[in-house]
């Protein structure tokens, strides 16, 4: 056999080696991760919960989802250990770098436009009642609806006993 022929399959059982030695690594690590897992750490589930580690069993880990509520999951099931920061910020919100820098974000785009509204009492009002004036100009209207009405028939409308 010629090596030109035999030159894909060697690159092809080379990759295959690379690939299958990097995701053992990884399932590596995760092992290492997960065993070194302790009591009051915070975690976060494959499914994206978090948690802390009350108790660490040989195959299952006991984790407290919320103060007084206790779940078993098995120790597969734990996508990442985090440290104490992280999880202080993503569970409580504790975040100690906004407070450190003082930057405040607004919660509206005023402050971008350089338009700034001192009281609520400037801003308009949209009144969603009745108009008296449209209601008035509309009365003759309905009532000559109403006499041409009566004039064709009895002055019943759907819905009223005795029609047709």
């Amino acid at each position: 056999m010629d090596l030109l022929t035999l030159l894909p399959f060697i690159v092809l059982i080379g990759a295959m080696f690379l690939m299958t030695r990097s995701a053992k690594k990884k399932q590596a690590a995760a092992a290492q991760m997960r065993n070194d897992m302790q009591p009051g750490t915070g975690v976060r589930t494959i499914g994206g919960m978090y948690a802390t580690v009350k108790e660490v069993h040989d195959d299952t880990v006991l984790l407290e989802v919320a103060p007084g509520v206790h779940a078993i999951y098995a120790k597969n099931a734990i996508g990442a250990v985090l440290d104490d920061a992280e999880y202080n910020r993503i569970v409580h919100g504790d975040d100690d770098e906004l407070d450190a820098d003082g930057t405040v974000v607004p919660d509206d785009a005023s402050s971008l436009t350089g338009e700034h509204v001192a009281d609520e009492a400037d801003i308009a009002k949209i009144d969603l009642g009745k108009d008296e004036a449209a209601d008035d100009a509309a009365e003759p209207k309905d009532a000559a609806a109403k006499d041409v009405k009566d004039a064709k028939g009895d002055g019943k409308s759907d819905g009223e006993a005795g029609t047709k």
